[in-house]
């Protein structure tokens, strides 16, 4: 149940349970008043900087290449206001309000700690966007991730000076229609402030956060697969003993042999074949604490990564009020989620590999020692042949686009940014490539069970029976052919619930 509580913001403080929960509820949010000295001291060191006539980046000159041009003092607000214009420059598919709202509240986090110079009144204007549920309209491409998610936050910002849609309930509206619903209306940004809010990498972190929630919902899906199939072919646990771990000491595949032991415990399945003849089973079966384990341990390192991220100041420059200074740097630069993303982009396409080579396995009579895929009458009817066929396009697709997205680099602003992260894309595509291994891993679950099915009278394990009775309560057993596509659908839909998450006592995000 989700908690419709406020959720009082602690700047810095964000964790990635927490983020996970809140992207998919309603859930309303109040910013921690300890943090509004931080803030205002931070804008007052903005101000002092112009009444004093000083030059500082950002405050009153130029961006980018233009950082040499001096902005007269009475333009500086327009200055802000050309720049958030400007610089909304995305194009393609909006994103999804579920990732708008962690933009929002990674932008509130990281503008709230006080290093930024902007006004409270702007930060609380984010607030009521986001607590009144209206969602800027960002489109999804145009950021190379270093300068700060430029375009799409500029897409954000532009919302609060009245400019461009947002949708509310599933429904587009102008922006100052947008604003009106909030009860807010058009804000005059000053001097930092449009930098402050285009500056940052909350866009290509909020696309990392939301693909390793997916991917730590496929991860676990893909357990409990591995476990069924093994089952189901009447595999053997033993490589799951915790012995054969330990002596490696990898932490992720003595997790995930503990899992696969625990699911398969007590399966009267297993106990049938005790004493069968087999030596080993395929690698697929066999080595899934060694491959799971790895990708465990990769996602759990990218985690941490994004969990530094979501709390990060990454705009630039940054107000240091303690010491009056404003310093200008590169916090903008977001490499660290580039690269963490890369490497959920090579796990999540490595947990699908693997779930592909389990479904080839199950639909292969000679391997599995189950009927031709999977089906009576096999000739007469076709069964899962097709099925494991869309489950090798969808893998095969992310082998593709596993290809690392850091390493490579266009530069920017006339060679003044001549070196980017590309985060934005290595984000987004881990999205699209959890997606396709939950279609993977949808496709085993159903013939898992179905092999399951075929072997009765003989059960399996308990905990793998509350996955078959939960995915039978949507899709029967296949007893001659029917359409396939809407039973894959409603796996793939128990991904996303809690069924998973209960039955395997292990977290990324936790």
């Amino acid at each position: 149940m989700m908690n419709d509580a406020p959720f009082v913001l602690e700047p810095g403080r964000l964790g990635l349970a927490d983020l996970r929960e809140f992207a998919k509820s309603r859930r309303k949010i109040s910013l921690d008043p300890r943090a509004h000295a931080e803030i205002d001291r931070s804008a007052q060191v903005v101000q002092s900087i112009l009444d004093r006539h000083e030059v500082a980046y950002g405050i009153n000159t130029g961006f980018g290449s233009l950082a040499h041009t001096r902005i007269p003092d009475d333009q500086v607000a327009e200055l802000q206001r050309r720049l958030v214009l400007s610089h909304a420059a995305g194009i393609g598919p909006a994103l999804a309000d579920e990732i708008v709202r962690i933009i929002l509240i990674l932008k509130i986090n990281a503008l709230a700690r006080g290093f930024s110079g902007i006004r409270r009144v702007v930060i609380e204007a984010l607030v009521k966007l986001l607590n009144a549920e209206v969602y800027p309209v960002i489109p999804s491409k145009g950021s190379v991730g270093a300068s700060g998610d430029l375009a799409p936050l500029a897409h954000l910002s532009a919302v609060l000076l009245g400019i461009g849609v947002v949708r509310h309930e599933g429904r587009t509206h102008s922006a100052v229609e947008g604003l009106n619903i909030a009860g807010l209306q058009p804000i005059t940004l000053v001097a930092k402030e449009g930098l402050a809010l285009l500056n940052g990498t909350q866009v290509s972190t909020a696309l990392a956060a939301a693909g390793l929630f997916a991917a730590e919902d496929a991860y676990l899906a893909a357990l409990v697969a591995g476990a069924m199939t093994t089952d189901a072919c009447l595999g053997s646990d033993a490589p799951f003993d915790p012995r054969i771990h330990a002596v490696r000491g990898q932490p992720g595949q003595i997790d995930a042999a503990k899992a696969l032991k625990a699911l398969m415990a007590d399966s009267p399945l297993r106990a049938s074949h005790i004493d069968c003849g087999r030596v080993q089973d395929p690698y697929s079966l066999r080595c899934q604490p060694q491959v799971m384990g790895a990708c465990l341990d990769t996602l759990r390192h990218a985690a941490a990564v994004i969990g530094r991220e979501c709390n990060a100041v990454s705009d630039n420059p940054l107000v240091f009020a303690d010491t009056g200074e404003v310093i200008s740097g590169g916090n903008f630069h977001a490499e660290p989620v580039a690269i963490a993303a890369d490497t959920m982009a090579i796990a999540v396409a490595e947990i699908g590999a693997l779930a592909e080579r389990r479904i080839a396995l199950l639909v292969d009579a000679k391997m599995s020692s189950l009927p031709a895929f999977l089906v009576p009458e096999p000739g007469l009817n076709s069964g899962f042949m097709i099925a494991q066929v869309t489950a090798a396009a969808l893998a095969s697709e992310n082998k593709a686009m596993a290809f690392p997205g850091s390493v490579d680099s266009l530069p920017t602003s006339a060679n003044q940014e001549d070196h980017v992260s590309m985060a934005t894309y290595a984000a987004r595509r881990v999205g699209d490539m959890a997606e396709n291994t939950a279609g993977i891993i949808a496709v085993e679950l159903l013939a898992a069970a179905q092999g399951i099915d075929l072997r009765k009278p003989v059960t399996t394990s308990p905990k793998l029976a509350t996955a078959l009775a939960a995915l039978r309560a949507k899709v029967a057993f296949w007893d001659q052919d029917r359409e396939m596509a809407p039973d894959i659908e409603a796996a793939k839909a128990l991904i996303a619930t809690p069924l998973f998450r209960d039955l395997v006592p292990l977290r990324v995000t936790d």
